[in-house]
């Protein structure tokens, strides 16, 4: 008794001594105060991000998530719960997107903070009311709109929130230089622009599938330095006209993918993906009504990427990898794969094996 008494002043000496009061200034410019590191936490969005910044440990502490954007993701779920069972016992608390998220859910499991996407704080409207008033911390994050700024500053409030702040600078510089690299590159060759489109290949080849215009896949093809044909028309994420797509004669095609798809000829990528079966799946989109005439369908310029690679700071590799695609001479010496499954190896505690990045010039 007397032993465990101990242990528990102990545990509460060591609590007090790490755990301090900050203020930081979320994405949103918001103020918010809490004790880092949290040690009760709800991650709405970006779970593997928290895991390779906050490092495994950090889902000690998480008390509840938004899991299906990491379901979406099957095989990669799959992979990180057999290797960490516990993140399947991690309650559930709905999503925004679908109008299921549960305020009582999240207020019941009394977290310290809650960690949401920006776009999740936007959808929540008066709900963010009811969960201040409950005392939970919001603090706001944004890997989706695939700006530097906010790549880097969403990396650093990770770090504060699990107690990672060395970690976090560490990865948001990384980050960084690989995005600056390429910028330079750029600059310095001044090559003519290729024209790039975008597609999210779920649907298959007989649908026109969701592209992207200011953020996601289209802000990472125009950081590396495509013309996005599909800006002028979709302002965040949306379908063309399958006859502006042809109009456009983009140079570059990029479809993505998850682990599953719609149908027999959806767009596979990611883990435990055939790279067989995903290069017959992206050969498949050359024979799409209307396509024989594009400039990327003539000269085989058709790529495939992982969707799940996206929205996420582990795109700098998928910023090299649309690089490659649209200047291959100049970023020759780039291996995007590689750059991603090292990522992994650095930072997270599991192995991806599959296909994360294509080309059907390969």
């Amino acid at each position: 008794m007397v032993k465990s008494f101990v242990m528990l002043l102990f545990t509460l000496f060591v609590s007090a001594t790490w755990a301090g009061q900050v203020t930081v200034k979320d994405v949103l410019d918001r103020e918010v105060t809490f004790n880092a590191p949290a040690q009760r936490v709800i991650v709405g969005f970006y779970p593997e991000d928290y895991m390779a910044i906050g490092t495994e440990a950090a889902y000690d502490k998480v008390v509840g998530m938004s899991k299906y954007i990491w379901q979406a993701r099957p095989a990669n779920w799959e992979m990180y719960v057999k290797h960490r069972p516990s993140l399947e016992n991690i309650p559930g608390i709905g999503r925004v997107d679908t109008q299921t998220f549960s305020v009582e859910k999240v207020i019941s499991l009394n977290p310290d903070v809650l960690m949401l996407a920006d776009w999740q704080y936007k959808g929540l409207g008066t709900d963010i009311e009811r969960l201040e008033n409950a005392g939970i911390k919001i603090i706001v994050v944004d890997y989706n709109a695939q700006t530097l700024e906010r790549h880097i500053k969403s990396t650093e409030l990770i770090g504060v929130i699990t107690g990672q702040e060395k970690r976090a600078a560490a990865i948001a510089a990384e980050y960084k230089k690989t995005v600056e690299s390429i910028s330079k590159r750029l600059a310095d060759a001044n090559l003519q622009v290729p024209k790039v489109y975008t597609e999210f290949g779920a649907s298959g080849v007989q649908e026109l599938g969701f592209t992207f215009g200011k953020n996601m896949w289209g802000a990472i093809s125009t950081m590396a330095g495509g013309d996005n044909i599909s800006a002028p028309f979709v302002e965040w994420w949306g379908k063309l006209n399958p006859e502006q797509v042809i109009a456009s004669n983009p140079d570059v095609i990029v479809i993505t993918g998850y682990e599953t798809g719609k149908g027999s000829d959806s767009m596979l990528m990611g883990q435990g993906v055939d790279k067989a079966e995903a290069l017959k799946r992206l050969e498949g989109y050359k024979d799409r009504l209307g396509w024989s005439s594009i400039s990327a369908v003539k000269n085989n310029r058709l790529y495939g990427a992982y969707h799940g690679a996206c929205r996420t700071i582990l795109d700098a590799a998928m910023i090299e990898f649309y690089a490659k695609a649209m200047y291959p001479d100049l970023f020759a010496d780039l291996n995007p794969e590689q750059a991603y499954l090292d990522f992994y190896k650095k930072y997270l505690p599991v192995t991806p094996e599959g296909t994360f990045t294509l080309s059907l010039q390969d």
